[in-house]
């Protein structure tokens, strides 16, 4: 998983765990398409995190993955 460096700051200041992304885009509880045609919104329950909801939106990039965002969403509910 690539991570971009906007991704990155987000995350470090958010003290959101690499593998609780990596969880999201591998096992998603669910997904949704993302504004942005390229993308794709993966959604899961991080158990460690209270089940608090951990959208990642991303993209396959070169044989990787290619994280854009995550932040945790309290309003986040399964469609």
């Amino acid at each position: 998983m690539i991570v971009t460096p906007h991704a990155a700051r987000r995350i470090r200041a958010r003290k959101i765990a690499l593998a609780w992304i990596e969880a999201a885009i591998a096992s998603p509880d669910w997904t949704t398409p993302d504004p942005d045609p390229a993308l794709t919104r993966s959604f899961k329950a991080i158990a460690a995190f209270g089940g608090r909801i951990l959208p990642v939106a991303h993209r396959p990039e070169n044989g990787d993955m290619l994280a854009f965002t995550a932040v945790f969403d309290r309003g986040a509910k399964r469609p």
